[in-house]
């Protein structure tokens, strides 16, 4: 631009600013390297310095101060007021005169005018690098002149821009230097330049609507919106008869970004319309598709449709809502990336995988869907990570008919039917997801389906966490599943899951419930703090229970109820408010080598003509009997350690049976066996020893079946039969006993002296009328012939008690005991179990 011209005149123009004679001649753009080129000190391109030779002394004298003075002296103002009227190559070229020059010549803010004037941008777009475009704040980018570099990096490109045209074309002197950006009216024009090879493929579509043009790709070309503020909002193309973007093989690399593609057809229901959508990807091609915002009116179809051998898009960012139809269709072998898309409001399914489809769906943001928020069917797959589903009006996530997903650390959540559903022989993994606040199971597994659901957290769920019916399977391990308002997990009808190494916990209802002849496979899970049963077990349900924790809830730990059978083994079970297993009501399950212990209603209560073979479990610390048999029930006990209770070892009562063979029962507080209340039970080869009361009593009109027992060492004596009872004895072995109740009687102690008020030894005991005792007070024969002499007394019978006489609760003091202890009536019999009442919530 400072070149001096010699010859006629030159004195008469001292600074000979514009002089182009000795400029050559230049026609390129100025892409990123040619712009970088001309803000460096070389001058071959532009002839500055090369040029001095041929001008005259005398104009080099009058030349020299005014090239310092406009290099010099001339104010910044003036020099950016001069450089605002220049275009971009006059820019670069100024920059290259000296240092003061590069410097203003760089201003950020000519370089946004003129960069706002090209592309509209308010923020500029970046282009680092082929298929990559982001607009960043200018402010916080580390490049001092970020507009300049974007101008660099979108320069060359066709720019699609109604009625600017024909001003560009007509105004040849106003936009030199531009010779090399194309403008078009219109996207198809624009496209067929490509074809022409005119440029290298880069398309930018200005704001406006764009209307029923035929966008057919099958070149990488590079299609972008630019406009100012939210580009994709102010650049619209829409197609109301075919589908608005077809991507085509040869479309390998294309890219189409930050624009609305609507496909708004006059008739929205109409079948042919199947086959149109927003955007439609064939075989062998892999565009990338960013930022843009996609809409269909149309009922039918779908609004992106991915579908062939071959085709593998990448769509990020896009924002695919509010459609009347599908939003992402994806089949026939497609693949493809589909990354933090925004799926939403849409008619039916946010997404749908069928037929072999196997896309990778990362942070994907599904919800509010007025169906299904993703759904995999006919064999379809897909790998889906990190996406956040919610609120669809059926399930978050469906699986049916072979669909086989992969679905990982995904959110599925508040949906206003369940969670995750399987179905008609569905598969899929689906593994260390959130699911939760789901208004049904957050898990459904149902007819023939086969997940694996593992390492999930699965909560607060409205009703279930994991449903599994209708002869579903699973394998369900290593879940989180807690605090929902129905079962953790509920198995019925029929099916079959395994169910290992979960954590089932603080559920509103029970933890696991088995029902209506399911089955499956519950093995080392922990099963904890519950509302109701840890694990029930009913209607002819036959489950396989082994080496779970089940411990701390506030009910039953296992319930067995109404035809409930199955096997339970080596688990450990403690710590219920309730009794750690309940039998009743025609369940017959195996229980064997479990750990029952700290119930605080004893350890195995079996009623109302339970059955059950109850085998070599270690029963103990129980706060209530270890074993309650009762109410017309009939179990086998064999081979178990029932010890170190609260309260007896084992109490049969009201009708209750049962074989005990071959037990150890020691060092319980009550009796080793209680038989009461028109009980008959079998005891055969048992060992019951250490105990710290009698080793067994019979009394209520029972009768028992005793063969080969061996009782020894119990502190109040061996066997004790009250008034009345017969029984039927063979080959048992009663020796060793610390008889302590005939000591005491002996002795002419009060047997309250050896009882308190927490045991009760078995033997005579009397009425005193003189002191108007009641029919609930006893009295025992030391007291009567010594507290009560001369009074007028009654025989009772010969039976458990503890006497009221020494426990202080008469109106005279006993004579033999200590201070009284203000007890109440004594009670002949132990305390009765409490009986589950989880029936009354089901």
């Amino acid at each position: 631009m400072v070149a001096e011209e010699s010859g006629p005149g030159a004195q008469n123009s001292p600074y000979q600013l514009r002089r182009k004679t000795l400029l050559p001649k230049r026609t390129a753009c100025p892409t990123k390297s040619s712009m970088e080129g001309a803000s460096t000190s070389t001058t071959e391109n532009f002839g500055h310095r090369a040029k001095r030779a041929r001008v005259s002394g005398k104009s080099q004298d009058l030349s020299a101060p005014a090239e310092q003075y406009l290099q010099e002296k001339l104010p910044d103002e003036v020099v950016l007021k001069i450089f605002s009227y220049l275009l971009e190559q006059d820019l670069c070229r100024a920059a290259c005169v000296c240092k003061r020059f590069s410097e203003l010549a760089n201003d950020p803010i000519l370089w946004k005018r003129l960069y706002m004037e090209v592309f509209e941008y308010t923020r500029p777009m970046m282009h680092p690098e082929p298929g990559k475009f982001y607009q960043i704040n200018p402010e916080e980018y580390e490049h001092p002149n970020p507009w300049k570099e974007s101008f660099q990096q979108l320069y060359k490109g066709a720019h699609v821009k109604p009625g600017f045209a024909e001003h560009f074309y007509s105004n040849p002197a106003r936009y030199k230097g531009r010779e090399n950006m194309l403008y078009y009216d219109t996207i198809e024009d624009a496209l067929g330049g490509v074809q022409e090879a005119h440029f290298d493929g880069l398309i930018f579509v200005h704001s406006g609507i764009y209307t029923d043009e035929w966008i057919y790709i099958e070149s990488p070309i590079t299609m972008i919106g630019a406009a100012p503020g939210k580009v994709a909002d102010k650049v619209i193309i829409e197609n109301t008869r075919d589908s608005t973007f077809v991507f085509m093989e040869g479309s390998e690399d294309a890219y189409v970004g930050y624009m609305t593609i609507r496909f708004n057809p006059d008739d929205k229901s109409a079948q042919h319309h199947n086959a149109h959508h927003c955007l439609e990807i064939t075989v062998n091609c892999s565009p990338i598709i960013d930022h843009c915002i996609i809409r269909s009116t149309c009922t039918v179809g779908s609004a992106v449709c991915v579908s062939g051998q071959g085709a593998c898009p990448t769509i990020k960012h896009c924002n695919i809502s509010d459609c009347e139809n599908v939003g992402l269709y994806i089949t026939d072998h497609a693949q493809g990336i589909y990354e933090d898309n925004e799926i939403s409001n849409n008619a039916l399914a946010g997404i749908w995988v069928k037929n072999h489809g196997n896309p990778i769906i990362r942070r994907n943001h599904i919800h509010h869907g007025r169906d299904v928020g993703v759904f995999t069917f006919d064999h379809g797959m897909g790998y889906f990570e990190s996406c956040n589903i919610h609120r669809n009006r059926i399930a978050g996530f469906e699986v049916k008919a072979y669909a086989n997903p992969t679905v990982v650390r995904c959110e599925i959540h508040h949906g206003q039917t369940g969670g995750i559903y399987v179905h008609e022989k569905g598969r899929g993994q689906f593994i260390e997801n959130k699911i939760y606040a789901n208004n049904f199971a957050g898990v459904w597994i149902t007819s023939n389906s086969d997940p694996t659901i593992r390492g999930n957290s699965i909560f607060n769920g409205n009703q279930g966490g994991v449903y599994i019916f209708g002869d579903g399977r699973g394998l369900i391990e290593g879940n989180d599943i807690y605090g929902n308002a129905l079962a953790g997990i509920q198995i019925r009808t029929n099916s079959c899951p395994i169910v290992r190494h979960n954590k089932i916990h603080d559920g509103q209802h029970g933890g696991i419930y088995v029902h209506e002849k399911g089955q499956g496979v519950i093995e080392e899970n922990e099963v904890y703090s519950n509302t109701l049963a840890g694990v029930w077990v009913t209607t002819g349900s036959t489950p396989v229970l082994r080496r779970n924790r089940i411990h701390s809830g506030k009910q039953v730990g296992v319930y067995f109820y109404d035809n409930g059978h199955g096997v339970l083994e080596d688990n450990d079970i403690y710590n219920h408010m309730y009794s750690g297993v309940q039998i009743r009501t025609g369940s017959n399950p195996k229980i064997r080598r479990n750990k029952i212990w700290g119930g605080q209603n004893g350890g195995i209560l079996v009623y109302n003509s339970g059955l059950g073979c109850i085998e070599d479990n270690e029963i103990f610390d129980n706060a209530m009997a270890g074993v309650w048999i009762k109410t017309d029930s009939n179990p086998t006990l064999r081979r178990n350690k029932i010890h170190d209770g609260r309260d007896g070892g084992i109490c049969i009562f009201n009708g209750g049976r049962g074989l005990l063979e071959e037990n150890d029962i020691f060092r319980n507080a009550q009796a080793g066996v209680l038989i009461s209340t028109n009980s008959h039970p079998v005891l055969r080869k048992n060992r019951i020893f250490d105990g710290f009361a009698a080793g067994i009593e019979i009394t209520n009109h029972a009768t028992a079946t005793l063969e080969g027992n061996q009782i020894f060492n119990n502190r109040f004596g061996g066997l004790f039969l009250a008034s009345g009872v017969n029984v039927t004895m063979k080959d048992n072995k009663i020796m060793n006993n610390q008889d302590a109740i005939e000591k005491a009687v002996s002795r002419g102690q009060c047997l309250y002296k050896i009882s308190s008020y927490t045991s009760y030894p078995m033997h005579d005991f009397y009425r005193c009328h003189t002191c108007n005792t009641t029919d609930r007070n006893a009295i025992c024969v030391n007291c009567i012939k010594k507290c009560h002499q001369g009074h007028d007394v009654e025989f009772i019978r010969h039976d458990r008690f503890f006497c009221d006489c020494g426990a202080g609760t008469l109106s005279n003091p006993c004579t033999l005991a200590g201070e009284p202890t203000h007890d109440t009536d004594t009670l002949y019999d132990s305390a009765p179990p409490i009986e589950s009442n989880t029936l009354q919530h089901n």
